[in-house]
């Protein structure tokens, strides 16, 4: 081969380039100032200044205290270290806060595969193939346009079985003319922002449960021994009404009544025991273990305290539109409004052409002594065009149905603050109103109390017998189940309000959960007779 046969096809191909490389450069030059479809913008979120003034109901169930920085999430009730302990084994071991981690690892890897797009594909091939030809393909029709002899040697040279080695590279590169591939990205990562929103939005939710059912069953076995121990004196004060109708001294009807008074409050006891025994099944599915795995642990954690010894704080909430900002299911109906969005860009881009350049370069040859020669190289570089023209209006339907999600997004958002508001304003009123009601309670115990120690003065002077000293007592002791069941209630709802507050348990650095600072609190303490 002469050396004018080598250079002559890379002269060519170089004269070539420059054609190529400025319509590689204008295509690059389009793609940087055409980006179709809408920009997202974030929704504006309607506020009040203060809480009292979104409130409905009683102003005393209206949000106390000022709005200003939140400091750390103080209270000592939701800081129990066996709480703690809980609330992280059911973050760790809980399946739906397990799927949701694995959703959040499939976006953020999709989003990976659509960044991809806008980098150079570039392929390697190799293949060393024996092959033959068909005596009656395509690749022997002009076997019939030659002489009869001469055409047989031509086929059974075409036909005999040969050896084919082919190696190359290939080079492709998507132009985004119209920004269709930004707008993919965009959407990808607003996705992935999405899922990590909602895997927050759930931890939320399952730290608010552990919690709810955990001071559940505090609540419930306190009520229980405080039940016992009214169980205990009504046995007592039977006896003596048993004594007295025995001494003559009292009508027998007055022991029946008694007695049935006595198994009136032990019917109590079952349902306590039934509902405790719902909480611990609920606890242990939220925790991911089996029914009945977590009894034994909480029987020495979880012991009943004396009702009246929690601090039940005032609310200092911070600034109303800072609260519903940093809730995670917020931030997720955000991010999928921006994800409807940019997915209202790539439909439309697809309205478009779409170029791709292209290279290619690679070695063919049926023999391996001849295989790394210049002679057999192949060779290929330019853009290539693919234009919609007539699809029955497929794409442009795609358009109209991409506007209309986006627009449902927009519905979900506001939908989603509102009912955040709801849920706030409802939280902070129920958590008020058991306070109040804590008051009155509180209030009731120590009259009672104060009953008891005068009728137990009257008694230690002879002018009455102990009936009186019983009764009070037992009417003490039912004032303090009821505080029992208002430590649940007033712990339910200081949760639901923390949990309203985007508080999803998670400490960081500064001692507030990270992402979602917690409610500042002012503790005050409640403290009850005995």
């Amino acid at each position: 081969m002469r050396l004018t046969d080598r250079v002559s096809p890379f002269l060519v191909a170089t004269r070539r380039l420059p054609r190529l490389g400025c319509a590689a450069l204008l295509a690059t030059w389009l793609a940087s100032c055409t980006t179709v479809g809408p920009d997202f913008a974030a929704p504006t979120v309607e506020a009040p200044a203060t809480f009292e003034d979104w409130h409905s109901g009683s102003p005393q169930l209206a949000a106390s205290g000022t709005a200003g920085a939140v400091a750390p999430f103080s209270t000592a009730i939701l800081t129990d270290p066996a709480l703690l302990h809980l609330q992280a084994l059911a973050i760790q071991a809980n399946p739906d806060l397990q799927t949701a981690a694995l959703r959040f690892a499939q976006a953020r890897l999709t989003q990976a595969t659509v960044e991809a797009r806008n980098a150079v594909q570039v392929g390697v091939q190799a293949a060393a193939v024996e092959q033959g030809l068909s005596e009656s393909g395509v690749g022997t029709r002009f076997i019939d346009a030659l002489p009869p002899a001469a055409g047989e040697e031509a086929l059974a040279i075409l036909t005999s079985p040969f050896p084919l080695y082919q190696a190359g590279f290939d080079a492709s590169w998507e132009l985004d003319l119209w920004g269709g591939i930004k707008r993919a990205t965009e959407a990808a990562t607003a996705d992935s922002a999405a899922s990590e929103a909602a895997l927050r939005d759930l931890r939320r939710v399952i730290w608010a449960d552990v919690a709810r059912a955990y001071l559940q069953i505090r609540s419930l076995r306190a009520q229980q021994q405080w039940l016992r121990r009214q169980i205990d004196l009504l046995d007592d004060t039977h006896m003596l009404l048993k004594a007295q109708a025995e001494g003559g001294l009292a009508d027998a009807s007055g022991t029946e009544r008694h007695q049935a008074q006595i198994e009136e409050v032990r019917a109590q006891l079952p349902g306590l025991l039934e509902q405790e025994a719902a909480a611990l099944s609920r606890l242990s599915l939220l925790c991911g273990q089996r029914p009945g795995a977590l009894a034994v642990g909480l029987a020495a954690d979880s012991t009943a305290a004396t009702a009246g010894d929690h601090d039940w704080p005032d609310l200092s909430l911070g600034l109303p539109l800072e609260v519903v900002r940093r809730r995670p299911d917020i931030a997720a109906v955000e991010a999928r409004l921006h994800v409807a969005t940019a997915n209202v860009g790539v439909a439309t881009a697809d309205l478009y052409p779409r170029v791709t350049i292209g290279a290619s370069l690679g070695l063919e040859s049926v023999s391996g002594g001849q295989f790394l020669l210049w002679s057999s190289r192949s060779w290929s570089i330019g853009p290539s065009l693919s234009l919609p023209i007539f699809d029955g209006g497929r794409r442009r339907a795609t358009v109209t149905l991409r506007e209309l999600d986006q627009q449902q997004a927009a519905v979900a958002f506001q939908q989603a603050v509102l009912r955040a508001w709801h849920e706030i304003d409802n939280a902070i009123a129920t958590y008020n109103g058991e306070r109040l009601r804590r008051e009155r309670l509180l209030e009731r115990a120590q009259r009672l109390d104060t009953v008891a120690a005068l009728a137990a003065a009257r008694t230690a002077r002879g002018l009455t017998d102990e009936l009186p000293v019983l009764d009070a007592r037992g009417a003490w002791l039912q004032a303090q189940a009821d505080l029992a069941a208002n430590d649940n209630a007033l712990g339910s709802a200081l949760v639901a309000v923390s949990k309203a507050l985007g508080n999803d348990g998670r400490p960081s650095a500064s001692g507030s959960s990270k992402g979602t600072p917690p409610t500042a609190m002012t503790p005050t303490k409640t403290t009850t007779s005995q």
